[in-house]
């Protein structure tokens, strides 16, 4: 099997989930089954990129924004796989130019438009867990863009529709989607399956378990995600097809 795994930043925030995460990934590739992991830069290190540049220029372009916030991603690829490689595992880091994420040019909210995925193949084939930065691409000028809010999981979905991969799982700080934002409403109930309609509503009403691109493309090319904890082992919630109530 080909299973695409996705983590956000509070999941990567430091040394210790960075190899909480790898260990839990490792059980994955330990069983046999070719493993892609998609990340977002580590903890509010976007934020900080945010505050540095404004520091130097209160109105940055947003083309060098773009080229400043692919450092984030990429910081955590690589270390992900400085993880993996302390645990005795092959693992190689890959970024948008490398993996040729291909976007519009729109900076700042790019859409992406083909992924070439013959070096992911090529890496997967030599038993290598490959490791993917999120949220960010490259245009017809090879310059990279950045896909917006929510842009590491649309990154995650459009792999697994571009591999043809078995499963989808977007691991995040919550153990799957909610009726409420279980934080700050304490009866909220989390749902064993949600269709991707019903999703989207949420997504689009503020909901921030998922990002409604990601959504739509998911149910574009019909990938069944599984939204779950990174922090635990419990089931998630799954987003598919079939028309259910929320």
């Amino acid at each position: 099997m080909l299973i695409v795994k996705k983590f956000g930043g509070t999941s990567v925030a430091n040394k210790e989930r960075i190899f909480h995460v790898a260990k839990r990934c490792a059980e994955e590739y330990k069983k046999g089954n070719d493993v892609v992991v998609v990340l977002s830069a580590m903890g509010k290190y976007t934020d900080e990129l945010v505050d540095m540049a404004r520091d130097i220029n209160e109105n940055p372009s947003e083309r060098e924004m773009d080229m400043l916030f692919t450092i984030g991603e990429q910081m955590s690829v690589a270390l992900m796989a400085m993880a993996f490689h302390k645990l005795g595992l092959p693992a190689v880091s890959l970024n948008a130019f490398q993996v040729k994420m291909h976007t519009t040019s729109v900076h700042g909210n790019a859409k992406i438009t083909n992924i070439e995925t013959e070096r992911i193949r090529a890496e997967l084939a030599q038993k290598n867990i490959v490791i993917v930065t999120g949220f960010q691409g490259i245009d017809e000028n090879n310059d990279y863009t950045t896909l917006g809010r929510g842009g590491s999981d649309t990154t995650a979905v459009a792999l697994a529709a571009a591999l043809q991969a078995d499963a989808c799982e977007i691991y995040t700080d919550v153990d799957g989607v909610y009726t409420a934002d279980p934080r700050k409403v304490p009866t909220a109930k989390k749902l064993d399956e949600i269709s991707y309609d019903d999703m989207l509503r949420m997504a689009l009403n503020g909901a921030e378990v998922l990002h409604s691109r990601c959504v739509e493309l998911a149910k574009k090319c019909n990938i069944p995600l599984v939204v779950r904890s990174s922090m635990n082992d419990k089931e998630g919630t799954i987003v598919r097809g079939e028309a259910l109530v929320v």
